[in-house]
């Protein structure tokens, strides 16, 4: 979310658990939900800088992200299971379905963040929002708008300007490389936020973050221990930048938007996500970070083609299917 991706690093236009209005989580009925919004897009944008201060290789990062947020997402779900009842086995078999794509999604994205680094990683994982309304066409029939089939390759350049791959990138960076991760992560990230969306809540906000954060550990486990490793000792700091990174950016960001997004206007939930790439790329540059001015333009290419894609057509009706998310690990 981790979201939760956000989480995930990185939700939907609607609730990752299909959108209960629960009053006991964070961002539940009390409270203002454009705060609780802001506040886990701000979350989720600190992903992509805890996972490069890390210093972790990606299966790490990606796994112990995961573990981590079990110690606290567990007994979470368990309070909820006791006061809402258990969710049924066919949901959190999708949950799980889900959060196997949230693992893989998680270890292309950590790859992604140490080969182009942390701004242009989050930016890179909105080609989700392209996949997504091709997967509700094909699942459910259901088209996408004239205005996406628009600016979905403008986004798609978007991509490429961004990723350094065309034009000089950013030195140290391997765009090739960054723009193939980035890419495979938006489409796991599509994959996940179909799913989730699917299953739906049934009254449980945490039970389905929690399950598909579960099976996305193992995922990770399993395809980061084959590709780069995954090291259960990094040491100090890197401790304590993951940690950050499953509270912070796996717990507290999902718990937030999966409370708010639904008591919020689709195009209003639409436009606050998509301030998470903006302040990841702020807070890649007061890291160190120096991307060119071509990615930099790519960047904002790629936000502006979401919001435009992402936007309520006339009388204030939003696209099914088209509602992928802002972004953002």
């Amino acid at each position: 979310m981790s979201s939760v991706r956000g989480p995930r690093e990185g939700g939907s236009t609607r609730a990752v658990g299909g959108g209960p209005q629960d009053g006991g989580q964070p961002g539940g009925r009390r409270g203002n939900p454009v705060v609780s919004a802001l506040a886990g897009s701000a979350c989720i944008s600190a992903s992509a800088v805890f996972m490069k201060l890390s210093g972790t290789n990606a299966g790490t990062g990606a796994f112990l992200r995961c573990a981590l947020a079990l110690f606290v997402l567990v007994p979470l779900a368990w309070r909820e299971v006791r006061r809402a009842g258990a969710r049924p086995a066919r949901r959190l078999l999708m949950d799980g379905c889900a959060g196997v794509l949230l693992g893989v999604d998680m270890v292309f994205w950590a790859a992604a963040v140490l080969d182009v680094g942390a701004s242009v990683a989050t930016v890179l994982l909105n080609v989700q929002v392209v996949v997504f309304p091709l997967l509700a066409w094909l699942v459910s029939g259901t088209r996408p708008s004239r205005r996406f089939v628009f600016m979905a390759p403008l986004m798609l350049a978007g991509v490429a300007l961004a990723s350094g791959a065309i034009g000089r990138p950013e030195p140290g960076s391997h765009p090739v490389a960054g723009v193939t991760f980035g890419t495979a992560a938006g489409v796991a990230y599509a994959g996940y936020l179909f799913l989730m969306r699917l299953g739906g809540g049934l009254g449980h906000t945490v039970t389905p973050v929690c399950v598909s954060t579960a099976a996305a550990a193992g995922a990770a486990a399993v395809m980061g221990g084959l590709w780069t490793g995954v090291d259960l000792g990094p040491g100090w700091p890197a401790w304590g930048w993951l940690i950050a990174l499953a509270l912070v950016g796996q717990v507290l960001a999902w718990l937030l938007i999966t409370g708010a997004l639904p008591r919020l206007a689709p195009n209003v939930g639409a436009a606050l996500l998509l301030l998470q790439p903006v302040m990841a790329f702020a807070l890649g540059v007061a890291i160190g970070e120096r991307p060119t001015p071509l990615q930099a333009g790519g960047c904002v290419l790629v936000v502006a083609a979401v919001w435009h894609s992402s936007r309520t057509g006339r009388g204030g009706r939003v696209r099914r299917g088209g509602r992928g998310s802002a972004g953002g690990e």
